[in-house]
């Protein structure tokens, strides 16, 4: 970085222009407000609790290909009884139990918002 040179000023904060009562930042919004509270939102929640049920389903079904029992008989009196699991079904049910879970937080949210949310009451 260069060094001032003497006949350079350096401003301050308080060198700077100060706004005025026109000019503070931000303005005013001049836009309508956005209504919250939309009955459709509740077809959109019903889908989603829709959605989250075949998300569960998929869980379970991905689970169970992940667990395979294995069974080996050595004559007739030693039978060894053992699980093998594999880690893509198994990542894929935990997946969609999360993904489950999310659509479930979400439908109780547009459920809510469909039934309760009420516009801002405008300032006087």
């Amino acid at each position: 970085m260069l060094a001032p040179q003497s006949h350079e000023k350096l401003l301050t904060v308080i060198d700077l222009p100060q706004p005025t009562g026109a000019d503070l930042w931000p303005p005013e919004d001049s836009r309508p407000a956005a209504r919250l509270h939309k009955p459709l939102r509740a077809v959109v929640g019903a889908v989603e609790l829709i959605l989250a049920a075949l998300a569960v389903w998929g869980a379970f079904a991905c689970w169970k290909a992940g667990v395979v029992p294995v069974v080996i008989t050595y004559g007739e009196a030693t039978t060894l009884e053992s699980q093998r699991y594999f880690g893509g079904p198994l990542a894929g049910a935990i997946g969609l139990g999360v993904l489950a879970a999310i659509l479930v937080v979400d439908a109780i949210r547009q459920f809510l918002l469909a039934v309760r949310a009420k516009g801002r009451k405008p300032k006087d």
